[in-house]
């Protein structure tokens, strides 16, 4: 979840609803639109949110795409945190409630952090080591823990610990004393620091957030919180008096309240972001549609255009554990017949995005540039993949079901993908799903279907470990908050996956990653198709607004003259 650009940044995995409109993570342009400079920005107002759907959860352990992450940056506090979307490295992490980022023993294996004074949930109560604790455990538990993986891949919790609410305390956290939290690793992890910036490490009052009691309502830590909420329709911020600025130096907070309208067309959100009438003025949006594009040649409205850079890969998921994917020709034969010259136009043409050959992305380090189904123009060759078919002992083809987003582009999309099979006898037949429930509906192994179109931003720039692990690593296939969509579990994957994480060499490792990336692409559990990239167009009141493919920013985002939003 980038015209005028500056240097790239990135946070978080599954391409997210609010940047796609629709679907997960964070990159940055060049410097921000001329008129966004004109004026610094101010604090007081409300800034307004234009959104086609709905985020995923506002409890940060079950929601994990682009949009929703970005959304809980505003809610939720962790011990580190992926710096501001303005900062000259806007990929680093920093510490956030931590005095300091973590202190790692000799053996790599305990990670110490230092709770910073002063810290309150939105109650007023304190935030200590306890509660941070205790917010992180609830990882685990089997119905809510959902999100981000990466703390239960890291992290020696027993085999059998299933969160606070079923298990109860968790040994491998301690917290010798309020302000002292320690943590004890599976395996070395020199990116520990990273995995704690994940939307799901965040603290809550002991006994809080069981079952569905977040669904509605939250404890926030940030610099707001929940005033009102009405799932589908509105969501509206105000300040969290309790947050203490003196202790928190990425969030600015500028405006007094944020304001989501959710449900809106694309198409319409489109017209009023481009007419930037009355409270629209203050408002931000997804990535403008390319059917919306030629509108914006006007100087006014090219004053106030930013593009940001493609972070995230669209991708196709084939289930390899079922027929007719668990055949790895019939999958080779899928990714020599996709047309993605078609993919890339149902995307918006070129403007907005780039034909994707490989898993990792150009922006993401480890990415190693190669195509195993080339063809002319990347239109695909029908010829080779009938052979593969008839190989596979299909001849005349098959069906099968693609579960699809309730978006126009990812509708687009899966239709050029019907197209293009269609030449070879392939009948993909479409599954529409709610934006707000798909990426939970597709990690669901019970509930998906035979294949998926969705996407991948990495959960951070500096390495490619957020990439492949997580999406082909077949130990970390659970019942619910699956990401390995593929159902791919290669043991040779799997272990080749061990000793890259085991390298202390970071360019030994990238190098490793993107061999790996074609190493998996022979398999073939995925058909890349695209690169997003987004073209934004913010109301004229906004400043300080550097949106990106994977994740925005909104805590830096201000108004220029709070008293006209």
């Amino acid at each position: 979840m980038t015209t005028k650009m500056r240097k790239g940044a990135l946070a978080l995995g599954v391409i997210g609803a609010l940047l796609l409109t629709g679907c997960a993570g964070g990159g940055g342009g060049e410097e921000p639109a001329a008129n966004q400079e004109t004026t610094g920005p101010q604090s007081g107002g409300t800034v307004h949110m234009l959104q086609n759907a709905d985020f995923s959860y506002l409890d940060p352990a079950r929601g994990w795409d682009g949009g929703v992450n970005a959304f809980y940056r505003l809610l939720y506090r962790g011990l580190t945190m992926q710096t501001s979307g303005d900062a000259e490295d806007p990929n680093a992490i920093v510490p956030d409630m931590a005095t300091g980022l973590g202190e790692a023993s000799d053996d790599g294996l305990t990670w110490t952090y230092t709770l910073k004074d002063g810290l309150k949930f939105d109650n007023g109560d304190p935030i200590t080591s306890a509660e941070v604790k205790f917010g992180i455990s609830r990882a685990w538990d089997p119905d809510i823990g959902i999100g981000s993986p990466y703390l239960k891949m890291v992290i020696d919790a027993p085999e059998d610990y299933q969160g606070p609410y079923v298990s109860g305390d968790l040994p491998t956290i301690e917290t010798p004393d309020e302000k002292t939290i320690v943590f004890h690793l599976k395996a070395p992890f020199p990116e520990f620091d990273n995995v704690l910036s994940q939307a799901n490490a965040v603290p809550f009052p002991e006994g809080t957030g069981a079952g569905d009691e977040f669904i509605s309502d939250v404890i926030a830590s940030g610099p707001y919180t929940l005033d009102s909420y009405t799932p589908g329709s509105s969501i509206r911020l105000v300040r969290n008096e309790n947050w203490d600025p003196e202790t928190d130096e990425v969030r600015k907070a500028y405006p007094d309240a944020w304001e989501f309208e959710i449900g809106i067309d694309p198409a319409t959100i489109d017209e009023r972001m481009i007419a930037g009438q009355g409270s629209d003025a203050s408002a931000i949006a997804s990535k403008i549609s390319g059917s919306s594009l030629p509108r914006l040649q006007t100087p006014e409205l090219q004053e106030r255009t930013i593009s940001a850079d493609a972070y995230c890969t669209t991708y196709m998921s084939m289930n390899t554990s079922k027929a007719p994917f668990d055949d790895v020709k019939v999958r080779q034969a899928v990714n020599w017949a996709i047309d993605r010259a078609t993919v890339q136009n149902a995307s918006g043409g070129n403007q907005l995005a780039d034909v994707a050959t490989a898993i990792i992305p150009p922006a993401v380090t480890g990415h190693k540039e190669f195509d195993l189904y080339p063809s002319e123009g990347h239109a695909g060759d029908p010829e080779k993949a009938k052979e593969l078919l008839a190989e596979a002992g299909m001849p005349d083809g098959f069906e099968f079901t693609l579960d699809i987003r309730s978006q126009p582009t990812a509708q687009a999309q899966a239709e050029a993908i019907q197209q293009s099979l269609e030449k070879i006898g392939v009948t993909a037949n479409l599954n529409v799903i709610d934006t707000s429930i798909y990426y939970e509906t597709i990690a669901t192994p019970a509930k998906q279907n035979d294949a998926a179109i969705t996407g991948w931003c990495p959960d951070w720039a500096s390495s490619a470990s957020t990439f492949i692990p997580p999406l082909f690593d077949g130990r970390n296939i659970v019942d619910r908050g699956n990401q390995n969509l593929a159902q791919l579990n290669d043991p040779e994957i799997n272990q080749r996956i061990d000793e890259i994480r085991a390298m202390e060499d970071p360019q030994e490792a990238a190098t490793a990653w993107g061999e790996l990336d074609e190493q998996i692409m022979e398999l073939s559990p995925i058909a890349p198709l695209v690169l997003e990239k987004g073209i934004f167009l913010p109301g004229e009141n906004i400043t300080n607004y550097y949106p990106s493919t994977n994740m925005t920013d909104l805590t830096i985002v201000g108004l220029k003259d709070p008293a006209k939003s």
